[in-house]
């Protein structure tokens, strides 16, 4: 079906006019979007000359007085800045201390995991989960020793 040269004619004008439509309402959505943005935020050069403070920030990662430790797990090193956490942790049995900085800190997955000591995923995740509940029990020990410690 061949359509008329008036018809195809209305069609290019309809379709410029949407066209025009639809750029209008993003250019108003644009300068919306713009006045939102000034009305809430303040320029960097206004709060300097306001108030002086210095617009850096420095990461404190060793700065505590809790020296790092270090566990060493096929390789990797595994960095724990938390003193009673590295405690608790060393307390574990070797397998499940493993298996915890593995999932936890490196960012292994059980399926990985267990491909690393030759067992299924669901055994590495019943390994988990039992590290887990011994973590929380020693963590809770060890935060009752301190407690004990700090009253004398």
């Amino acid at each position: 079906m061949r359509y008329s040269e008036q018809f195809m004619e209305h069609i290019e004008y309809a379709f410029h006019a949407f066209c025009k439509v639809v750029l209008r309402h993003e250019a108003i959505n644009a300068w919306r979007d713009l006045k939102r943005k000034e009305e809430r935020e303040i320029s960097l050069d206004y709060l300097m000359s306001e108030k002086y403070f210095e617009p850096s920030a420095t990461d404190s990662y060793f700065e505590k007085q809790d020296k790092p430790t270090v566990f060493l797990v096929f390789g990797k090193e595994v960095i724990v800045d938390n003193e009673r956490l590295a405690t608790a942790l060393s307390k574990l049995p070797k397998l499940r201390q493993e298996v915890l900085l593995l999932y936890y800190f490196v960012g292994y997955r059980d399926e990985a995991i267990g491909r690393l000591y030759g067992r299924c995923r669901s055994s590495i995740n019943r390994r988990r989960n039992l590290a887990l509940k011994q973590l929380r029990k020693e963590w809770e020990r060890l935060k009752y020793e301190e407690q004990e410690a700090d009253t004398f």
